[in-house]
């Protein structure tokens, strides 16, 4: 079957083909420690799951308004104008099947042949992926250890060219636990008004903050024409199963991102929207007791990278991954990757699954216990003892 030109310019996850091949050998006997994927290790809330039960033995199995039903818009607009001391309106917020379809459609609707993106990197795969899948194409902003790997906003006005059309950000940071300051949020918005950019805001990891407080570029003056923010239920609340995502941006960008979602997955399970009006609406415990047992699995993992000669850690800020530098270990970051998992059973991630400047770096996923990631520490001091 000949396919067509553009699915050669697709990339994938490779979280989940490491996945994949972590199974296949465990199914021959073999233990391996996940450190791979990004998806909290905790169950949902309950006051969560009931109000998704009690929703389908109500009868909300049917289709809902492309866009989600007006309960869940309404609570999605409060609660992210609270959060960022913003006013949203629900007509702004579009509701889909986890927050990957929000990069799609904004990247589809605005993005065209001749166009240029510029996406951090390292930075999550789908951004450059949808990028060069749409025609456009991808100019990365490098993400640097010296730079406590925040997005350098000097080198972000040089990249900046006539053909620019969207700016991506994502503050915490996936792969690298980054925080952007304010001042970086600040010079940011500036260029973006003054070139007159769209930016796509991905704060999926908002709520997973361990100092200081969330800051978006939706909150600078001339910002709220023309930011998509993009946010969602899968890691705050413990729902990756669950694909719970929305964007809120400007009115005017909203029906044709509706339109693009009538045209794919027609709408977001109703159901599903049920228990996110409740994950929004109800407490905040089972959020705040996840953060906490995150910030103390950080402080054990970093504490224990830091110790094993050869390999270095910073200290990440948000989400829940670690981003070690391997680039002393004698292979590059993809082969030291495959030899932790083949040889000491610790899964973990390549630094360039993420993008080129990922090279040197592995990531992995403190999404695991303390018992666990001790485990793992000292599988992988053994292997590097292995190499000398």
């Amino acid at each position: 079957m000949k396919l067509a030109q553009r699915m050669g310019r697709l990339g994938t996850e490779t979280a989940f083909e490491v996945l994949a091949r972590a199974r296949a050998l465990e199914a021959k006997g073999k233990t391996v420690i996940h450190l791979e994927i990004g998806e909290p290790d905790f169950d949902t809330p309950a006051h969560v799951i009931e109000a998704g039960t009690t929703a389908l033995r109500s009868g909300y199995t049917h289709y809902s308004p492309s866009p989600g039903i007006g309960e869940l818009r309404e609570s999605i607009a409060r609660f992210a104008g609270r959060k960022r001391g913003l006013t949203f309106s629900p007509e702004q917020v579009v509701v889909t099947p986890g927050g990957k379809p929000i990069m799609f459609f904004v990247i589809l609707a605005l993005a065209e042949e001749g166009d240029e993106v510029i996406y951090p990197n390292p930075g999550f795969p789908i951004y450059e992926s949808m990028i060069s899948f749409v025609g456009a194409t991808p100019v990365p902003i490098p993400l640097r250890e010296e730079n406590a790997f925040r997005l350098d906003v000097d080198e972000l006005a040089r990249k900046i060219t006539p053909r620019t059309r969207l700016v991506i950000i994502n503050s915490p940071q996936n792969p690298t636990g980054s925080v952007l300051e304010r001042s970086d949020v600040a010079g940011i918005a500036e260029l973006a008004v003054r070139h007159d950019l769209v930016v796509l805001s991905d704060e999926i990891y908002s709520e997973i903050l361990y100092d200081g407080e969330h800051v978006s570029i939706a909150q600078f003056p001339g910002m709220a024409e023309r930011t998509i923010i993009l946010d969602g239920f899968s890691k705050t609340y413990a729902m990756t199963g669950w694909r719970l995502g929305y964007g809120i941006m400007p009115l005017e960008l909203a029906p044709h991102i509706t339109r693009l979602v009538t045209n794919s997955v027609s709408c977001t399970a109703t159901f599903v929207q049920r228990a996110g009006i409740a994950a929004l609406e109800g407490p905040m415990d089972d959020v705040q007791g996840m953060v906490e047992e995150f910030r103390r699995r950080r402080q054990v993992i970093v504490d224990g990278l830091n110790a094993i000669p050869r390999l270095r850690c910073t200290m990440p800020r948000g989400a829940f991954y670690a981003f070690p530098y391997v680039g002393n270990v004698g292979m590059d970051c993809r082969a030291f990757a495959d030899y932790l998992l083949n040889d000491a059973g610790v899964a973990t991630l390549a630094g360039t699954s993420f993008g080129a400047f990922g090279e040197g770096y592995l990531r992995l996923s403190y999404a695991n216990s303390v018992a666990n990631l001790q485990m793992a520490l000292d599988r992988i001091e053994h292997a590097v003892q292995k190499l000398r």
